[in-house]
């Protein structure tokens, strides 16, 4: 978990010098699935794939695995193969969200596969264009590999670990959904029961770079019993990220989060702060 994090001028540094280095571009729109892809054929970091987050990261929604499930085992290593990725290479995932729409998840999902040396670009698309570091719009052709993952799903939490009532619980939703203020998107407004108030894009600053280390540690609490969730499980890696650049254990991710929880009508709800 040392580096989680790295800056533009890292990562072209290692692109400069040939460095085995697979980059995946997780820029991504809750609105529209199509934009994420569409931006990235726009313009990437030279060599990217994309990380399509609603067909790569995610298995198609239903009401007890949420909008965004987690893809099977098989899925998402057929796709790591796809990628070209080994566990020899390094992996390096940006959005242009600061980390909390997608690229958090699409590392939470490569350190889940047990791949070694995963990262982040801090500040995302805007730093590596704010640097004027190098673009391209061609997509890339990379040779499959034949890695075989290893998953750890003691990173996962089920609907009954949350439900149990016994571990620290960090919604990553903004305040106003967590408080029952307002609910676009899933059948009821407010949040579990217990839950903290964590919101993804309180751990980034106006550049979507992260907090110090100092800041971090004072935003979040600490437990060696934690659970992180969001609408679906794709913010909820912030929080899960933010603690692995903190050197903390991580919490464990409800990947159905509110989606799934608040689709049980039998399911308690709290609102209010």
């Amino acid at each position: 978990m040392e580096d989680v994090l790295i800056d533009a001028e890292t990562l072209a540094g290692w692109l400069a010098k040939g460095r085995d280095v697979v980059v995946l571009d997780a820029r991504a729109r809750l609105q529209d699935a199509d934009a994420g892809r569409s931006l990235w054929r726009e313009s990437h970091v030279p060599g990217a794939r994309h990380a399509d987050m609603d067909r790569e990261l995610s298995a198609p929604p239903s009401a007890e695995g949420g909008r965004h499930p987690l893809p099977s085992h098989e899925q998402f290593g057929a796709q790591l193969r796809a990628w070209g990725i080994t566990p020899q290479c390094d992996v390096v995932v940006y959005d242009d969200m600061g980390g909390a729409l997608a690229a958090a998840r699409a590392w939470w999902m490569l350190v889940w596969a047990g791949h070694p040396s995963v990262h982040v670009l801090d500040g995302g698309w805007q730093a590596w264009r704010n640097g004027d570091y190098p673009i391209e719009s061609v997509s890339p052709d990379p040779s499959p590999s034949d890695w075989q993952p290893t998953f750890n799903d003691d990173l996962i939490a089920t609907i009954e670990d949350v439900a149990r009532g016994d571990a620290l619980l960090m919604d990553a939703r903004p305040g106003e959904r967590f408080r029952g203020e307002n609910e676009p998107i899933d059948p009821a407004a407010g949040h579990i029961p217990g839950a903290r108030s964590i919101p993804a894009a309180s751990l980034v600053d106006s550049r979507a770079r992260f907090l110090s280390p100092a800041e971090l540690a004072k935003a979040l609490p600490q437990d060696d019993n934690a659970i992180s969730y969001c609408g679906s499980g794709i913010s909820a890696c912030q929080i899960i990220l933010a603690c692995a650049v903190l050197g903390r254990p991580l919490p464990r991710l409800y990947p159905g989060s509110w989606s799934a929880w608040s689709s049980d009508p039998s399911r308690p709800v709290a609102t209010g702060a």
